[in-house]
């Protein structure tokens, strides 16, 4: 009887185990960054779905940077250029600058450093009439880490 007992209590116990771990991977502590996306920009989408980009946007960016730095290739889809294009902020057209801009914001909930801005702008260069949007140029690197890595 007590062995029949204990294996009802046992059943019970796991049940509510496992319902509470469900309710609780429901509920983040922290809120999940809320981006807008300008569309009118972008268009109805990116260049790849969302949950794709958003585990893999770095390895198609390094992918993209050795492509272009080192072979000479250079091509729009996985651009950061074509990145910061279509994801900048319709306020101030930047990628950074709070956590409501989209580099930033979602960076700063995964806790990851950015070191992208060292070399690149984070705004669009203002195209001319008619013309394509393109990316300004990157900022000098600070004279600090001019040479750094020689020594």
């Amino acid at each position: 009887m007590w062995k029949w007992a204990a294996g009802i209590l046992a059943v019970l116990l796991l049940s509510v185990g496992a319902y509470a771990a469900s309710a609780t991977d429901k509920v983040s502590r922290t809120a999940k960054p809320e981006i807008v996306i300008d569309r009118s920009k972008s268009g109805d989408k990116c260049v790849e779905e969302t949950s794709f980009m958003r585990k893999n946007h770095m390895k198609l960016l390094m992918h993209q940077r050795d492509e272009t730095m080192h072979k000479g290739i250079r091509t729009e889809k996985h651009s950061l250029q074509k990145c910061i294009s279509c994801h900048a902020s319709s306020k101030d057209d930047s990628v950074l600058g709070s956590n409501e801009h989209f580099c930033q914001g979602c960076h700063t909930y995964a806790a990851v450093k950015m070191d992208c801005w060292e070399c690149h702008a984070s705004k669009p260069k203002q195209a001319a009439p008619g013309a394509a949007p393109a990316v300004a140029a990157a900022a000098p690197a600070p004279a600090s880490k001019v040479g750094a890595d020689k020594k």
